[in-house]
């Protein structure tokens, strides 16, 4: 039976896989981590727990419990270790069974020649990736270092003597110019109130020309009014004698 590699996204689905998988892919999923020192000195991270190997509880009501492996359950997806046991109702003692993942293997049971194998090979994959990285990063330190040193001292010495060069200049350049800009001004100053002056007179003398004019014109006219009301019956009496006399 061929297994499908393909990721699934349905719960149903992966939990059927899961219980489902064959023995090759079950001994993968009973993988643990190496301890540190373990996997620097064998250039591996995780290896399948097999039975021999020294491992610790990292987590759990039974934390810090190490001991050696008595029993690998493929079906179960648990190990057994030695001594860790409880007592049940009857009195009888049982072995607790622990999930892979949640120990770290301590020493590793050589004992199979495909083991040997399988470290030696990975072992020779990762040991060239682990020399190249130190061997770059000091490099690059030693540059940091020394570049900032040399482009601190440049504008350190470079500034002070600018600033003493162009405050003197600043300072004696506008004294000449504002003398002789202070004497045209007051005289300037003095004709353009003069001539505001000047055109206010004549227009008061012309508001006040106008004034005067328009007086004796309602004043005519007041007394046109009534000579044109006396015309009048004139015409009327003039009519009336002329009729009269026919």
């Amino acid at each position: 039976m061929m297994q499908n590699t393909k990721p699934l996204k349905n719960p149903r689905k992966q939990r059927k896989r899961f219980f489902n998988a064959p023995a090759h892919i079950r001994h993968k999923l009973m993988s643990a981590p190496l301890s540190p020192e373990l996997a620097r000195s064998r250039g591996v991270r995780s290896m399948p727990v097999r039975k021999g190997d020294t491992v610790r509880i990292m987590r759990g009501d039974n934390k810090g419990f190490e001991g050696k492996v008595s029993r690998v359950a493929l079906k179960e997806f648990r190990i057994y270790m030695e001594g860790l046991t409880r007592e049940k109702v009857d009195g009888t003692n049982i072995f607790l069974p622990i999930h892979p993942s949640k120990v770290q293997i301590r020493t590793l049971n050589l004992d199979d020649k495909w083991r040997k194998d399988i470290l030696a090979r990975k072992k020779a994959i990762e040991k060239p990736e682990k020399e190249e990285k130190p061997k770059a990063a000091p490099k690059k330190a030693e540059e940091a270092v020394e570049k900032p040193e040399v482009e601190e001292a440049k504008p350190a010495e470079e500034a002070p003597a600018e600033k003493v060069e162009e405050a003197p200049e600043e300072k004696e350049a506008p004294a000449p110019k504002k003398a002789p800009t202070k004497k045209p001004a007051a005289k300037k100053t003095a004709k353009k109130a003069a001539a505001k002056k000047a055109p206010d007179k004549e227009k008061t003398a012309e508001e006040a020309a106008p004034a005067k004019a328009a007086k004796p014109k309602a004043a005519a006219k007041r007394k046109a009014a009534p000579k044109k009301a006396a015309t009048k019956p004139r015409g009327k009496k003039a009519s009336d004698e002329a009729e009269g006399g026919q």
